[in-house]
């Protein structure tokens, strides 16, 4: 034990301190000024952009900041190849780390690029003047953020020396198993394809269909998330969206209003008349009623008296300003009805007792 300790010794003693201390130094100066060099290099393509905040807010600045770490780390260990004595096949593998570190960095950072509000896609979408709605571009970046991934993912295959012909083969053969597994995930992926396509509703929207009902938070590749009315959050897989008879509320440019009023049969004609004539005036004169869809007819004699049908549409689509709508009508009808002395019937029975 004492021999291993002071052979030890010796070989610790046989290295150059001032190497180590080099080395040291290296790793811990570009580590500490790893956010200095990143601000530097976006500065130099932002020099119109004097907010700082802004700048480390760009999609390079962090993956930037690894690489002059990592890159500190490499250099320290590179400089101590010769005093440790470090072979060179061990050399090629942390080369290789270092590379697969610094790719999948820079991917990070050139797929942030590619998501939305960034200020690479605003000045595409401004140069290209496209007219593609807002779900559908941020669809495209999608799919651009997941070639970009893929393309390292390649690069990194490359950096491990992996025959791709080798790898093409291995796929062909599980390629059944593969297809098999990934039948569902296809369907989603199609099923999203066709509502991006389709667009029977985007983000935002009240949808309804099957067993659900809320507003769309967002639409991914898989799947389609969204809010119910019971703040619940559910995600529902592309495909039985795709399959789904979809009900868009929000799409509706009006919104119906229907009532029955059944009167007490002995309401004398003139009086009918008179309330007809006035509710339809009331309805006129409100804003939110389109005047041409107004229904106010004497159209049923029922067993329990005379049924006023008030058919109409107003533009108050949403759900809370329709209920508003609704309520400020059926308040005006009682008034008329309280002011012509008119009484609603209600359903009656006569019940027969065998004595």
């Amino acid at each position: 034990m004492v021999d291993q300790m002071q052979d030890f010794i010796k070989y610790i003693t046989s290295i150059q301190i001032v190497d180590v201390l080099i080395a040291l130094f290296i790793t811990i100066f570009f580590k500490i000024f790893s956010s200095t060099f990143s601000y530097i290099i976006v500065k130099m393509f932002k020099f119109k952009t004097k907010n700082k905040a802004q700048i480390k807010e760009n999609a390079f600045y962090n993956p930037l900041r690894i690489f002059f770490a990592i890159l500190g780390v490499y250099l320290g260990i590179l400089f101590l190849k010769r005093p440790l004595n470090i072979t060179n096949e061990i050399m090629n593998i942390i080369t290789k780390i270092f590379e697969i570190i610094v790719t999948f960095a820079f991917a990070k950072g050139l797929a942030s690029s590619f998501r939305t509000g960034s200020s690479l896609v605003k000045r595409l979408k401004k140069t290209l003047n496209t007219k593609l709605d807002d779900n559908m571009f941020d669809f495209m970046l999608k799919v651009v953020r997941v070639i970009i991934y893929v393309i390292a993912v390649f690069i990194v295959v490359a950096i491990l020396g992996i025959n791709l012909n080798g790898l093409v083969a291995g796929l062909g053969i599980g390629g059944i198993i593969v297809t098999l597994a990934a039948q569902d995930t296809a369907k989603n992926l199609f099923g999203g394809l066709i509502i991006f396509i389709d667009k029977p509703f985007n983000v935002g929207d009240w949808v309804q269909f099957n067993n659900f009902e809320g507003t769309i938070e967002d639409i991914t590749f898989r799947s389609t998330r969204i809010r119910t009315f019971e703040n619940s959050v559910v995600n529902v897989p592309n495909s039985i969206i795709s399959e789904a008879s979809v009900i868009n509320w929000s799409k509706m440019e009006k919104r119906r209003y229907k009532t029955n009023l059944c009167v007490e049969s002995s309401t004398t004609l003139e009086k009918l008349q008179k309330f007809e004539a006035r509710v339809r005036e009331m309805l006129q004169s409100r804003e939110a009623i389109y005047d041409d869809s107004i229904i106010v007819r004497f159209d049923q004699i029922t067993e329990n008296g005379i049924n006023i049908l008030v058919y109409t549409y107003t533009d108050s689509v949403d759900y809370e300003s329709y209920l508003a709508e609704v309520e400020n009508i059926n308040l005006k009808i009682m008034k008329i009805l309280k002011e012509e002395d008119i009484k609603l019937a209600y359903e009656s029975r006569n019940v027969y007792i065998k004595s």
